[in-house]
């Protein structure tokens, strides 16, 4: 590296709680010399006998050679208090409370020990960096750099710059980030910064669906993870997390944006967070959780295979039960279950453009065939017709979830909004496509980047499941975000950029 990024050879982090000492492995084993300061001095201690063990165990592994690991604890150094002189330090990262007064003294007290070309940053999760620079008498020196838990093991850090920040200090942030092993995307001082907002596609979705008792968490949760390859599904994720974290980042993200209706909350969680079911750390959530273990309650028994035959309006659906063994017959006849494939629509909508009899009809959804499906009953539908929908779709051994129908099949909707809610942020400048798609692969563990699934399901069927949300519900959070509609009007990925003003000059 050069530039001040390959310069770098001394750094001080502040705060030796879980981030803190996951930040100072990391650098460490990167290449520079550590400084660990805290305001208990007693921690410090603690925190370098426990990232010596840490690097024990690496050792151990073969991740690192004895010799790497023995100068990755040489480059430990503890320091007095988070104000010691700091002669030769090139970089103090923070990793202390998330409290804005806290931080800005901090940095005011290190200004005052810190030579003038010392760099900032602030690991802040929730925090503008704008606003913790303001307090600096130089706030050019401040960037936000946001590690994520546990910092070894996550490779996604954000780079963030203040509104003041210098214009050379990101770039020079993201070489230094590479440097030492982690994949660095460079996200706007916006509400959320990149993870937390794009993370809001799905979470916001996932409580609207169970605010309109369509189906229970762990039904949700299901359908997440076999259909759309999630490893957690939505509810389990916040269990883990904590309500009590989620249902604030929830509201600061949305009150940030001024009320954007795509990143309202729900009405579920203040309630919820009342009663102390925050998830796991409380034992209760929207799961019980026992010795830290999640109890789930099994699946419904299906109904055995029907006698009577079926029609499967979906060729390929018919081809799946055929193979079965149900009875698919190719016309709907009288007296027999009739499922349609749902694409951005209710089973009452689609059961009426086909113009068939609704209390027969049970919707289907067009994703999961492999995985799971979602079998959708309306209010009209006679109940023997969709115990043998059921049996059908379970004879073929795919799981079955049967939910109640909505405006859309669940599936559809959550992939929808996370991929929208990437599209908004990209439209709004807040960051690049690839970062995009970087940050929420790495960042949330989806199963690829958001635009790169918008891309690979097809972005004409993302907006024609909003623009049936919308038609159906009325509901400006599925307004379809111009990113998305410019860009099958185009005919372009939604992973590209397209041509710019920037692109004439």
């Amino acid at each position: 590296m050069t530039g001040w990024a390959g310069r770098v050879g001394r750094i001080r982090v502040i705060g030796t709680g879980v981030m803190g000492r996951g930040i100072v492995q990391l650098a460490a084993t990167g290449g520079v010399a550590v400084e660990l300061a805290d305001a208990q001095p007693d921690a410090v201690g603690a925190a370098i006998e426990y990232i010596g063990g840490m690097l024990d165990r690496l050792v151990t592994k073969g991740k690192l050679t004895e010799e790497q690991g023995r100068v990755a604890k040489e480059r430990l150094i503890p320091v007095d208090g988070p104000l010691a002189p700091a002669d030769g330090v090139d970089l103090v990262i923070e990793a202390v409370r998330e409290d804005l007064e806290i931080k800005r003294t901090l940095f005011a007290g290190l200004e005052q020990v810190c030579g003038p070309d010392t760099v900032f940053a602030t690991n802040t999760s929730s925090l503008s960096v704008t606003e913790i620079a303001a307090g600096l008498a130089d706030p050019a020196r401040m960037v936000g750099l946001h590690f994520f838990n546990p910092v070894p093991l996550m490779r996604l850090v954000e780079v963030v710059p203040g509104a003041r920040t210098a214009d050379w200090l990101p770039g020079e942030a993201l070489e230094l980030v590479r440097g030492w092993g982690h994949e660095p995307v460079l996200a706007k001082d916006a509400p959320g910064f990149l993870v937390n907002h794009a993370g809001r596609g799905l979470n916001t979705e996932a409580l609207q669906i169970l605010s309109e008792s369509l189906a229970s968490p762990a039904e949700i949760d299901r359908i997440a993870r076999d259909v759309l390859g999630l490893k957690l599904g939505p509810f389990e994720l916040l269990d883990l997390t904590g309500l009590d974290v989620s249902h604030a980042v929830l509201e600061s993200i949305w009150t940030g944006f001024h009320a954007e209706p795509r990143l309202r909350p729900s009405w579920l969680t203040r309630p919820r967070v009342a009663a102390g079911l925050f998830g796991r750390k409380t034992g209760e959530g929207f799961y019980r959780h026992v010795d830290g273990k999640q109890e789930v309650e099994p699946e419904p028994a299906a109904p055995p295979k029907p006698s009577s035959p079926v029609y499967a309006a979906d060729e390929r659906l018919a081809r799946i039960l055929s193979a079965a063994g149900v009875d698919v017959v190719p016309d709907a006849y009288p007296d027999t279950a009739l499922l349609v494939t749902l694409r951005g629509e209710s089973t009452v909508e689609a059961a009426r453009h086909a113009e068939l009899p609704p209390e027969r009809v049970c919707g289907i959804d067009a994703l999961g065939y492999e995985s799971r499906f979602t079998l959708s009953v309306h209010p009209g539908l006679d109940p023997r017709y969709g115990r043998a929908a059921w049996g059908a779709l379970a004879a073929t051994g795919i799981p079955v979830t049967v939910v109640r129908d909505g405006p859309a099949p669940i599936a559809q909707r959550l992939l929808a909004s996370i991929i929208n809610t990437a599209c908004f942020i990209a439209d709004q400048g807040l960051a690049a496509p690839a970062d995009i798609d970087t940050a929420v692969r790495l960042g949330l563990g989806y199963p690829r980047g958001p635009l790169e699934w918008g891309d690979r399901v097809g972005p004409e069927k993302v907006l024609r499941i909003l623009t049936g949300l919308l038609r159906a519900t009325g509901d400006p959070r599925y307004r379809p975000s111009g990113w998305l509609t410019e860009r099958v009007a185009l005919g372009l990925p939604l992973a590209s950029t397209g041509t710019r003003p920037a692109d004439l000059r």
